[in-house]
């Protein structure tokens, strides 16, 4: 039985997140320069059984495409290509990056930390989108 990996996108850096092997909880995992993704995912699934691949994919608040979902749209083709055995799946991403902050101000996040550090952002928006997927299942 393998985990399933999420991942929120970002130009600069990306978020990943990681379930336990029941799938039963998303943790945050780690945020990794995006242009490095491909090699950390590679590495990662040497040492980690993981079965699904879940892809934040970005929406403007109406439901329209915006700048980063043909990014993502290249992302899980890439991926598709480079991990094949894996399943891929997109996830509306809308508002994560919102509950991300209000968890880290909730957990007691300072405004000088949480600006100091972005990426506990992007991995915590990555561990929503893991536990939107699995509330899915």
């Amino acid at each position: 039985m393998g985990r399933v990996i999420a991942i929120d996108l970002g130009t600069k850096r990306t978020g990943l997140a990681v379930t336990d092997v029941l799938k039963i909880t998303a943790n945050p995992l780690e945020t990794v320069e995006t242009s490095k993704l491909a090699d950390y995912l590679t590495q990662y699934f040497k040492k980690e059984e993981v079965e699904t691949i879940v892809i934040g994919y970005p929406k403007s608040l109406n439901g329209s495409d915006n700048e980063m979902t043909p990014r993502v749209i290249s992302l899980k083709d890439r991926l598709g290509k480079l991990f094949p055995e894996k399943k891929i799946i997109l996830i509306d991403e809308r508002y994560t990056s919102k509950m991300a902050m209000q968890s880290m101000i909730a957990m007691g996040s300072k405004k000088k930390d949480r600006k100091e550090k972005a990426g506990n952002l992007d991995k915590i928006s990555a561990a929503i989108i893991l536990q939107t997927y699995l509330q899915q299942l």
